[in-house]
């Protein structure tokens, strides 16, 4: 049975983020998702898809103009936002990424300043005002319609797509539209080409990859979450040609992006590749684990635990990230099933 841990804890801290597969809503004549363009107040010709209708879990948003100022709560909404050739104002971030919340992959793309905000849902209204921003990103974010609305008082928000849970819109439905709303429609289709690409060719180039199976597992608590495919990170091995194993398959009932995994179950991890994301503070425990040592999966060498970097590439997912988380994984991963 799923935890009754709130998405929110296990994203925080050393815990972490999460993906489903969500479409944006409304199609305009450019063929975008969600964009519309009209004629402009008096009449004038709006730019070229504006103004751009974005239809969320709140409401609708309606952008007038290519946004050039942009504030960002979303935990990882600034990666598509650097992607696009814009600075975001403000950010959150996994606490993996303290500084800046932003990971290797953006490494020389933030070129100014930021304000570091220290919550994607508390964030205060008077600290994002402050950065005069004419839209504010939170997609991959937990706001309620209550601080979505004090936003609104600042300017346009993107929230998470209708439909969606908190922290659970995809790569493709944050990077269109945010692209959308930057008038850079093209651009934000070749970026989600290139992330699929990663994967697909990836796959190509490891036919051993197909009908294995393959788990991705966080150790808290004195047990194992074990990421779904509607996850970031279980999306990441999804899209490597990897599946649940039947057993654990059986107790994903959609309503969760993990399952709870104690002590005693642990023969439910036994896969042809077992993933375990670890850091500093986790790292030992898992190694001196003697149940999980003595699964099959281990035995045979199929236990992967990424460094800190990889780990973050797959909890962000975005369209930076997935091209870097990648290229570092899945050597781990051919190697654990050689």
């Amino acid at each position: 049975m799923p935890s009754p841990l709130t998405r929110r804890h296990l994203l925080s801290a050393s815990v972490l983020g999460a993906v489903s597969t969500v479409a944006l809503a409304g199609c305009g004549g450019s063929g975008t998702p969600g964009a519309q363009a009209e004629a402009g107040p008096g009449g004038a010709s709006a730019p070229s898809g504006f103004p751009f209708r974005y239809r969320h879990a709140f409401g609708e948003t309606v952008v007038e103009s290519p946004a050039g100022r942009v504030a960002v709560l979303g935990v990882t909404d600034a990666d598509p936002l650097l992607a696009l050739g814009l600075q975001p104002l403000t950010n959150t971030g996994f606490s993996f990424y303290p500084e800046q919340g932003l990971g290797p992959w953006a490494t020389g793309l933030l070129t100014g300043d930021l304000l570091k905000l220290t919550s994607d849902t508390q964030a205060s209204v008077e600290q994002v005002a402050s950065v005069r921003p004419d839209l504010v990103l939170a997609l991959v974010s937990g706001i309620d319609q209550a601080r979505y609305d004090q936003l609104s008082q600042v300017a346009p928000v993107l929230a998470r797509p209708a439909g969606s849970a908190a922290y659970a819109a995809d790569r493709t439905a944050t990077t269109l539209a945010v692209a959308g709303a930057l008038g850079r429609e093209a651009e934000g289709r070749r970026l989600t080409d290139a992330a699929d690409a990663a994967f697909t060719d990836a796959v190509a180039a490891h036919p051993e990859f197909a009908g294995r199976t393959g788990v991705v597992a966080l150790p808290y608590e004195g047990k194992y979450g074990v990421f779904s495919p509607q996850d970031a990170r279980g999306a990441f091995l999804r899209d490597l040609g990897f599946s649940l194993p039947p057993a654990l398959a059986a107790l994903d009932t959609g309503e969760s992006f993990f399952i709870d995994v104690s002590s005693e179950q642990l023969d439910l991890l036994d896969a042809d590749v077992l993933v375990v994301l670890t850091d500093d503070t986790t790292r030992a425990g898992v190694q001196a684990d003697r149940v999980l040592a003595d699964l099959p999966v281990v035995r045979r060498g199929g236990l992967v635990m990424p460094d800190l970097d990889v780990r973050g590439a797959m909890t962000y997912n975005s369209v930076l990230s997935v091209p870097y988380g990648v290229s570092r994984l899945v050597p781990e991963l051919a190697a654990a099933l050689a």
